[in-house]
């Protein structure tokens, strides 16, 4: 058994143990985790262990034991590749004594040195008269119920039920179902994740490579459409994937462990986990799935709040990705370090503005000029920011005809904007927006209702809750009471802020939702948050000053 990764340090590490754990060690210490665990030779006591081995006889076994029960497999022209959507493979009947005499052929082959399972792949499938494949490479026994405790008559193989011990970890588990899985020739199962816990146990060969990547993958993945048949499998060729048309794919790597798997070992392969399998001719395992106890505790009148619950964690860990530029740390501007939160704003607009800023604070006021720079070259963009009285700006953005359009942008990195608001420490913003309200309020303006974009109101609205933090109540309420006193309509200013903040939000919703979903919706999903849902949503966003009330 060997192990290799390429995974981040940070990601959940796979755990390997030579000791079998007791069902109250699994509960508490292993299970709970959500991480995939291997226990070398956890099976090697079975019955099955010993009397399955192809190499010691045990297909003699199989088929003396269960020949003649009828089994359902897999057939597939692209094997050796086996993919579970419906459309890519199909499901027929046949004798497991024939699936047996398709092995037992396989392994004369394998003795006389012949590759037959290549030579099958220049061919096309068909079924001779006698009911037989002539391809049977083509043939995969997957997911053959051994046990099924939800619909028994579909259980075929219960004769082998006595040669599988249940592990002691689980005993106090109740099992949904146990499966054969087994294969003639060398084999790979598609990449996708199962919706229940798993535990694969390894009969008989080697699973040469199972690769796991944890539910957080998922966008790297690109599973099928959440909707649609199949849902839980990958849509790549990780063989041969195509970046022009998913791209994200290159990152898959980064999240995969890989685990060899050998006669004996058994693989804890924990719910959502995505997992391609690829198995040597002649492999035999069998796997075990029950509920977790969380998908287990899930009441019914509880799964919209879940949703709610889940997708909001993912949009505010996608916002916080998206806003976090380590590269920018450093050059993040701090205002004055006398301005601290005692000072307090006297009547007025007196608090060190511009005149202050000029003597002391000469990284604020360059941020100041530029800021001022870039409103006006947005607002007029063929004058010269000289030539535009500062308190005459044009603020038109409730005229329709209106040609100025707000900037849609999403990225950090692509609104100038936005970027420079980040660079500021919330003091130092503070003083620079104290500023502009004195000494340029038309530019503030029409910063506020034309210039700031989605990314841009977020950083802004962060800026105001981190200043919320280091000031007293009455500094916020005077500081806020000058910023807002600039606007004709203080509640446009602040539709125009909450607005903007919730497209960026929305934007991660649906981008959010496509990656893990494969869905897209984002003009249902959008028309339905703007008729029914935005006012909501702004529950979601803490209570600060910046908020009028």
């Amino acid at each position: 058994m060997s192990l290799s990764s390429s995974s981040a340090a940070s990601l959940p590490r796979m755990r390997m143990f030579d000791k079998i754990p007791s069902a109250e060690e699994f509960i508490s210490e292993i299970e709970p985790l959500n991480v995939p665990a291997v226990f070398s030779g956890c099976i090697k006591n079975w019955k099955a262990f010993s009397q399955w081995n192809p190499s010691n006889g045990g297909l003699d076994y199989l088929q003396e034991k269960a020949g003649s029960s009828t089994v359902e497999a897999m057939l597939s022209q692209q094997a050796p590749v086996f993919y579970g959507d419906i459309r890519s493979h199909e499901r027929v009947s046949l004798p497991f004594s024939t699936f047996i005499g398709y092995c037992k052929d396989n392994l004369c082959d394998r003795c006389d040195g012949e590759d037959s399972f290549l030579e099958s792949k220049k061919h096309t499938l068909t079924e001779s008269h006698t009911g037989q494949f002539e391809f049977p490479e083509q043939i995969y026994l997957a997911q053959v119920p051994i046990l099924n405790i939800e619909c028994t008559e579909k259980v075929q193989l219960e004769c082998l039920r006595e040669d599988v011990e249940m592990p002691p970890f689980l005993e106090s588990k109740t099992i949904s179902s146990i499966n054969l899985w087994m294969n003639s020739a060398q084999s790979r199962s598609s990449t996708h994740y199962d919706p229940h816990h798993n535990l694969l146990c390894i009969v008989s060969g080697c699973k040469q490579a199972v690769v796991l990547w944890p539910p957080s993958a998922c966008p790297f993945l690109y599973p099928r459409p959440i909707y649609g048949e199949a849902s839980n499998h990958s849509t790549l060729d990780l063989d041969e994937p195509n970046f022009c048309a998913h791209p994200r794919a290159e990152h898959s790597d980064e999240y995969s462990q890989k685990i060899i798997l050998h006669g004996g070992d058994a693989l804890f392969i924990p719910e959502g986990w995505y997992h391609q399998v690829d198995s040597e001719t002649l492999t035999i395992a069998v796997n075990f799935w029950w509920r977790s106890d969380m998908m287990s505790g899930l009441s019914d009148h509880m799964d919209s709040y879940y949703l709610r619950r889940i997708l909001r964690r993912l949009i505010d860990k996608e916002m916080n990705q998206l806003l976090h530029l380590p590269s920018l740390v450093d050059d993040k501007i701090d205002g004055n370090q006398s301005d601290q939160p005692n000072t307090r704003v006297p009547g007025g607009v007196q608090l060190r503005q511009m005149s202050v800023l000029h003597e002391t604070d000469q990284l604020a006021v360059s941020a100041l000029q530029k800021l001022v720079s870039l409103v006006h070259e947005r607002v007029n963009p063929n004058q010269p920011v000289n030539s535009t009285p500062a308190n005459n700006l044009a603020v038109e953005g409730k005229d329709e005809s209106n040609e100025i359009m707000k900037p849609d942008l999403f990225n950090l990195k692509d609104d100038p904007v936005a970027l420079l608001l980040w660079t500021l420490q919330p003091l130092a913003l503070r003083c620079v927006l104290l500023a502009m309200a004195h000494n340029f309020p038309r530019t503030l303006e029409a910063l506020i209702l034309l210039v700031l974009s989605p990314v841009g109101a977020e950083v802004l609205t962060r800026k105001f809750e981190e200043m919320d933090q280091l000031i007293g109540e009455e500094d916020r309420s005077q500081f806020f009471q000058i910023f807002y006193g600039v606007f004709d309509n203080q509640i446009a200013a602040m539709d125009a802020l909450l607005n903007g903040k919730e497209s960026f939000a929305r934007q991660i919703c649906v981008t959010k939702v496509r990656d893990y979903g494969e869905v897209s919706f984002t003009a249902v999903l959008s028309s339905r948050l703007k008729r029914k849902g935005m006012k909501k949503w702004s529950g979601f966003i803490f209570d600060s000053g910046w908020k009028k009330k």
